[in-house]
């Protein structure tokens, strides 16, 4: 029986897996590599983030992203944005060189036992363990407006179900939303030659700013402070901060989560999507209807005027909403043990774990509960520290720890 099974191989299973190895204990990682990024996003797209607050973390910070491009002789400079490619390339040198071997299979099933879970894998295996840690990323979690439920996947798509775009050179496709992910994949399409637009609920787009100079004077830096959610004091505590940020009510912590970093697109997308992306904003999706071979899409404006555009394909660029029931690779008895908090995602504790002993969650699943630092690879190097302690805790805890009754209790969740 292993002491920890960590689920999924993407940036947050990795950096887990690097801080349990290099704590001692016997660690088993299922999953295939940086898969979000080999297989869910479009070649061409660029991160978002910052490229020092793009690491993966071990507890020695030798596997840095700066040291892999060190390595294949190029610089991670400043305000230059990483390849999807580079960064999917640097997971998987972090994998082969901080992690023990990754077993690629998929999990298809989490269930507790006698002093810890049986784990099932895509071929029937049956892998046990002490402790698990979840770090699924937020594809489980990927939401599409209602309007577009039980259309065919030739017609409707969620913007985190393409590794290329290729298919639709030379065709009709609107894209829904206003954020990073709708505008890129927009830019990209109209530069293939698609036919494309975007379709957004917000009367104007919104653009982040250019990021100031890393070196500037410690004035300006005091005023404006550097995180890895980008400038500014709030972002600062949203990003370097998120033990704190767990100790606000529950209520508050949520609204936060919902609401911060709202939809906004990166400063070097803007001049991509202005030039040759035709942008239908203030409109929201009402009704969507099969027509032949494309889609008829009925919206609706603030002031009550109704319009119609009919378009061969939807891309949804519409987000994700974390819920304990789409959790389904968890058995209905686990699921149901897990206590959600307002927003119906499933609570943690200080160290990260469930309200189920033994279960820890990682990722954007606890973005309620930790902050939106969350949800990008910069919250890696909190969470797994953190974790990784938690589960040493729940291991010496010893077999009775694994028969307490689910719930909130003291030693259940370290506070």
């Amino acid at each position: 029986m292993y002491d920890l099974l960590v689920v999924g191989a993407g940036p947050y299973g990795l950096s887990i897996a690097s801080h349990a190895t290099a704590a001692g204990l016997d660690v088993r990682v299922l999953g295939r590599p940086m898969a979000t990024w080999r297989d869910h996003m479009p070649r061409g797209m660029l991160l978002a983030s910052a490229p020092w607050a793009s690491d993966l973390s071990d507890p020695e910070g030798r596997w840095r992203l700066d040291v892999f491009r060190a390595f294949r002789g190029t610089t991670a400079r400043h305000a230059e944005p990483v390849p999807l490619e580079v960064f999917a390339e640097y997971g998987l040198w972090f994998a082969r060189n901080a992690v023990p071997g990754v077993d690629e299979r998929t999990v298809t099933r989490v269930a507790p036992r006698a002093g810890g879970f049986d784990t099932v894998t895509e071929d029937g295996e049956t892998i046990t363990a002490r402790t698990v840690a979840l770090a699924v990323g937020a594809l489980p979690f990927a939401q599409l407006p209602a309007a577009l439920r039980g259309l065919p996947p030739e017609l409707v798509s969620h913007s985190s179900r393409h590794a290329g775009l290729e298919r639709f050179r030379d065709r009709d496709v609107t894209v829904i939303g206003a954020g990073q992910s709708a505008l890129e994949t927009a830019a990209l399409l109209a530069e293939q030659g698609t036919e494309v637009r975007v379709l957004a609920r917000t009367d104007r787009l919104r653009w982040h700013d250019a990021p100031p100079p890393r070196e500037r004077p410690w004035w300006r830096s005091a005023r404006s402070p550097h995180s890895g959610l980008g400038p500014g004091w709030r972002n600062w505590c949203y990003a370097e901060r998120p033990g704190l940020y767990r100790r606000l009510p529950d209520r508050t912590r949520a609204r936060i989560a919902a609401g911060a970093l709202g939809p906004a697109g990166a400063w070097w997308l803007r001049e991509r999507v202005e030039r040759q992306v035709a942008v239908v904003p203030g409109r929201e999706l009402v009704t969507a209807r099969q027509v032949g071979d494309g889609v008829r899409l009925e919206t609706v404006s603030r002031r009550g005027g109704t319009a119609v555009l009919e378009t061969a394909h939807v891309i949804a660029a519409t987000g994700f909403r974390v819920g304990r029931e789409r959790l389904r690779l968890l058995s209905p008895d686990l699921r149901a043990a897990l206590a959600t908090g307002a927003d119906g995602a499933p609570e943690v504790g200080l160290e990260f774990e469930s309200s189920y002993p033994g279960l820890f969650l990682a990722g954007p699943v606890t973005a309620a509960g930790f902050g939106p630092a969350m949800r990008f690879v910069h919250g890696v190097t909190f969470t797994a520290g953190t974790l990784v302690r938690g589960v040493r805790r729940r291991l010496r805890a010893g077999p009775a720890g694994w028969h307490l009754p689910p719930g909130r209790g003291a030693e259940t969740w370290g506070t």
